[in-house]
């Protein structure tokens, strides 16, 4: 009997870790068929923000493994090259994969999936052409605040002037392979007011425009635009004649 009382600790205990063996041959199991189910994939993700409809360049996008269900519907991009280039229809998170449902080819309609262009009431967006040297030698980007200034020749004098200032850029237009390099932005779009609107579209019909890049230390804070009180809307423009332009600008004439 004092040999079986001995020897029961010894019993009880081999049992228990015969138990550990089994929870522990379960745990590895249900994992094995947990990573089985939901295989890892390299797909492309976005290395910084990527805003709506500008074209998405290789240099913010990389590939990142994730777990990828096998039943989810095959909306991942897999390669760099099948992503660059592509118009995001709404804004892509640092971080986040660049899937087929959030993207379009740039000449695609963008349609009512993609986000609105950032304009405040009571403001329209003008799209004006520049070029390096007239643009700042292309260091204007989205979200600068730029001034205008326009150089009028007439009546045998030439005189220039600042016309704007504080005009928000909100796109920067890129040619085509065909239109130059793809590094030499060719177009400006801007915010203005309808009155402006005309105004710039006088002068880039009867002037010479050169634009400035102003400091941030004096940009507008986002949401600081209030509708100027002489043109609250756009239904406010009356038009522009050269007699409007002149009493204006009188330095110009």
């Amino acid at each position: 009997m004092s040999g079986l009382r001995f020897t029961r600790p010894f019993t009880i205990l081999g049992i228990l870790l015969a138990l550990l063996v089994i929870a522990a041959f379960v745990l590895v199991a249900l994992n094995a068929q947990n990573s089985a189910a939901s295989p890892s994939m390299s797909v492309v993700v976005a290395t910084r923000d990527l805003q709506p409809r500008v074209a998405i360049d290789a240099s913010a996008l990389q590939l990142t493994s994730i777990p990828v269900p096998g039943t989810y519907p095959k909306i991942y991009f897999t390669r760099l090259q099948d992503v660059a280039g592509l118009v995001p229809l709404v804004a892509i998170p640092t971080g986040q994969a660049v899937t087929s449902n959030v993207v379009a080819k740039p000449s695609a309609a963008l349609g009512s999936q993609s986000e609105y262009l950032p304009i405040p009431s009571g403001y329209v967006a003008v799209t004006i052409p520049t070029s390096e040297q007239q643009g700042v030698a292309n260091y204007i980007q989205p979200e600068d605040y730029i001034s205008v200034i326009a150089t009028v020749a007439t009546a045998g004098k030439v005189a220039s002037k600042t016309i704007f200032t504080n005009l928000h850029v909100i796109r920067v237009g890129m040619p085509g392979p065909a239109g130059g390099s793809a590094s030499t932005a060719s177009s400006l779009t801007v915010v203005v007011t309808e009155c402006q609107a005309e105004v710039i579209t006088w002068f880039l019909n009867y002037a010479a425009l050169k634009y400035v890049l102003e400091s941030f230390h004096d940009y507008l804070q986002p949401g600081g635009q209030n509708p100027d009180p002489a043109c609250p809307t756009v239904t406010a423009a009356k038009g522009v004649t050269l007699q409007v332009i002149q009493a204006a600008y009188p330095s110009l004439f």
